[in-house]
């Protein structure tokens, strides 16, 4: 078969027009040799005017030739799929879990887990209804547990029930009045006269705050990493053949159980990290947990008042969007590399604007905005083949969302969701939260910038990122930091 050859344009015309322009000087040289001097002057105005138009024509030519070029159309061809190779490979290589490995470091977790709880419960039942103590059960919670765990299933969270004394009622305050900007937090009060009635307890874990008295998150928090810590030993007796643990703690945040599987025993040799954090049932599976620290928060709203955990609702939703979009769907995936991207980017960032760009674009806020966008359009649009494109809506979505300053909670007050979802009465009633609430607006406009030029530089960033010494940074642990075990 003969080869076929197509027309590049871009050389075409440029050539056509170099061409024409050679003939007319020959012919104008040649002309005003035969001619001489005087004719050659005469003649250089038509000489001027013919190659004018005749470049004029050949730009019109270019400009108005109509539709797209093939040469451009193979050029952005190509480019989208260097891009969605360089993002699949970047997913299989380093974001992408291994269901045994995942498999295998809950189901060890949940094990240690159950008897920890198991032996802190019997340590804590106490006659009588004054004694804090743990309700006997834990709720698996975060990435690990909703299929978009990223890099390694070496870091877990779980919910701990407490078992509290009647009569302290949840009332929830305003987030602006206490500091509290950009979170909903909620107050344990107690009934008038509560406190004579209980007032070991009332002594031991409560606060004032307006005039009332409210459970201390920060006195449970406390409480409840000793009951732990006494508890440790008898368990590590009774799993020394499994596995090592220890338990760290830091003040002002919930204890961290750490677990070293014996060789014998996991065939993946994970060392995990399991944060057990606190928590206050409401019913509905909804829990108050203590608020973060580093939360925009003052001290008193940190003693004081608690914050609202819906992983199960979150869960409840995952579960329900996995049953309505196609079995190919791309959601989850758009969520994990956009994490890892997040967390590549971080890397070439410095102080302190590194500390805020994790903060602002957190794994709630990302995931936040992937609930909001994909109940904006049918599921069928996130199927496995236009992961680029949904990708890049949610980029689009979310740096919208920090140009205008607004991320709403998606539960909190929201009427707009699903029948099929359906939201306990305290989050239906609840005012809405607005997650960007408490940060700045020019850090906000700067997050937005960086967070598309990193979109659009990914190939860049994912191959200048990607090198070992980044992969797996080393955690700095908080300076009190202490370990038990």
């Amino acid at each position: 078969a003969l080869p076929v050859y197509t027309l590049n344009v871009r050389v075409f015309w440029p050539l056509v027009t170099g061409l024409c322009t050679a003939l007319l000087c020959l012919y104008q040289a040649l002309r005003g040799g035969a001619a001489g001097e005087g004719a050659a002057e005469a003649g250089s105005v038509p000489f001027l005017k013919g190659s004018a138009l005749l470049l004029l024509g050949c730009l019109l030519a270019r400009c108005c030739g109509g539709g797209p070029r093939p040469g451009g159309v193979r050029a952005a061809a190509a480019a989208a799929a260097s891009r969605r190779s360089a993002l699949e490979s970047f997913y299989g290589r380093q974001l992408r879990l291994s269901p045994h490995v995942l498999g295998h470091s809950k189901a060890h977790v949940g094990r240690v887990v159950a008897e920890l709880v198991r032996a802190a419960k019997a340590q804590g039942l106490q006659p009588g209804p004054l004694a804090l103590s743990l309700r006997g059960d834990f709720v698996r919670v975060g990435s690990a547990y909703e299929q978009h765990k990223v890099r390694s299933p070496d870091c877990f969270d779980i919910l701990v029930p407490l078992r509290l004394p009647p009569h302290l009622e949840p009332q929830p305050y305003s987030a602006e009045g206490l500091g509290a900007h950009g979170a909903f937090v909620c107050g344990l009060r107690a009934r008038a006269g509560w406190p004579r009635r209980y007032r070991p307890f009332a002594e031991g874990f409560c606060v004032e705050l307006q005039g009332r008295s409210h459970l201390s998150s920060g006195l449970v928090l406390r409480w409840f990493q000793g009951h732990l810590q006494r508890c440790l030993g008898a368990v590590r007796y009774r799993l020394q053949e499994r596995c090592r643990i220890s338990l760290s703690a830091c003040p002002g945040r919930p204890p961290t159980l750490h677990i070293l599987p014996c060789s014998d025993y996991v065939c993946c040799h994970i060392s995990m990290a399991v944060r057990l954090i606190p928590a206050i049932p409401l019913g509905d599976a909804l829990y108050l947990t203590a608020l973060p620290p580093e939360g925009p928060q003052g001290p008193l709203a940190s003693e004081a008042l608690w914050g609202l955990n819906t992983s199960r609702q979150e869960q409840r939703l995952l579960s329900w969007l996995k049953e309505q979009a196609p079995a190919s769907s791309c959601h989850l995936k758009c969520l994990q590399i956009l994490k890892g991207l997040r967390d590549l980017r971080g890397h070439g960032l410095e102080e302190p604007f590194c500390s805020q760009w994790g903060r602002v674009l957190s794994s709630y806020v990302l995931k936040t905005a992937l609930f909001s966008l994909l109940l904006q359009g049918p599921l069928e649009a996130w199927d496995e083949r236009f992961l680029v494109e949904r990708l890049e809506d949610l980029v689009l979505y979310l740096r919208e969302c920090l140009r205008k300053q607004v991320l709403m909670h998606f539960f909190l007050g929201n009427t707009s969701l699903p029948e099929a979802v359906a939201l306990p009465r305290f989050l239906k009633e609840a005012a809405p939260v607005n997650l960007l609430a408490a940060f700045d607006g020019a850090m906000l406009d700067l997050i937005a910038f960086q967070l598309i030029n990193t979109w659009i530089q990914a190939t860049h960033v994912i191959r200048m990122y990607s090198s070992p010494r980044y992969l797996r940074p080393v955690p700095t642990p908080c300076r009190s930091q202490r370990t038990w075990g």
